[in-house]
């Protein structure tokens, strides 16, 4: 609100002379799994806390295009003053949701979750993350500090796979250790040291099934690189535990919303 209002507040608002109570439905624009209707009471609220938001769904429920999701009934300056930023929260997590659950139901039959990652938009991240649960997702870990996950670039600076995992294993201080692994070769260098996952980048269905028979009695699992909507399921029948996708935060499309008054 303040990145919308400073630094001379609503300066086309102003030029009302009727400031009379209206009512206003929020609607939305397309079919969508919806998320974001706390955010959008609190951004009204924040322009008048007498303003009343009264949901009629509730977030993670699956609405239809024309669908009325809320009802807002408050001073009108205060109403136009926060509507962009109420349907910004909508648009967005409802999207996320939305995307999340495409994935999320094209997999449904197998023993397998999606996940997001770190591709989020900075300072948005929590709010992304929690759409990606709406939808039917799994949160990977949240920042940097939640566990440690050996990938490439670690691996290329360091020079030596074995190596870098057993001093991950040595310095774990309760964190879990994933390792990302780009093919076979550097999955059997590792096999049979104690870290929980193995994360199988970019690799055709060929060699995940092989790396999944390899680790799958000792490590969990998980694939990720190049996944979208039409592979997804593919990959997930290899017998993989865990699919994680960048799409679903960085890509995902906006979902959109009106406000009729």
């Amino acid at each position: 609100m303040k990145e919308d209002l400073k630094p001379s507040g609503d300066v086309t608002t102003r030029l009302i002379t009727k400031n009379k109570t209206i009512k206003a439905k929020i609607i939305a624009e397309q079919n969508c799994i919806i998320g974001g209707l706390k955010l959008a009471k609190e951004s009204f609220k924040y322009s008048d806390k007498k303003i009343i938001f009264k949901s009629t769904t509730r977030d993670g429920e699956k609405i239809n295009k024309g669908k009325v999701v809320a009802l807002v009934y408050g001073k009108a300056k205060s109403v136009l003053k926060s509507e962009r930023v109420a349907l910004n929260f909508l648009s967005l997590i409802s999207g996320v949701a939305t995307i999340t659950n495409k994935f999320v139901n094209e997999i449904k039959s197998n023993n397998c979750k999606i996940c997001c990652t770190r591709k989020t938009i900075p300072n948005l991240r929590l709010i992304q993350k929690y759409g990606v649960k709406l939808g039917g997702g799994f949160n990977h870990r949240f920042n940097l500090s939640d566990e440690i996950l050996i990938k490439d670039n670690h691996i290329s600076i360091e020079g030596n796979i074995y190596k870098l995992v057993k001093k991950a294993i040595k310095n774990k201080k309760g964190k879990k250790i994933t390792v990302e692994v780009d093919n076979i070769s550097q999955l059997k260098k590792i096999i049979g040291l104690k870290f929980d996952r193995v994360l199988f980048d970019n690799m055709s269905i060929g060699n995940l099934k092989k790396g999944i028979k390899l680790s799958s009695k000792l490590y969990e699992t998980e694939a990720s690189g190049g996944v979208n909507l039409k592979n997804v399921r593919k990959i997930s029948l290899t017998g993989v535990k865990r699919i994680s996708i960048g799409q679903i935060t960085h890509s995902a499309p906006s979902i959109s919303f009106k406000i009729e008054v």
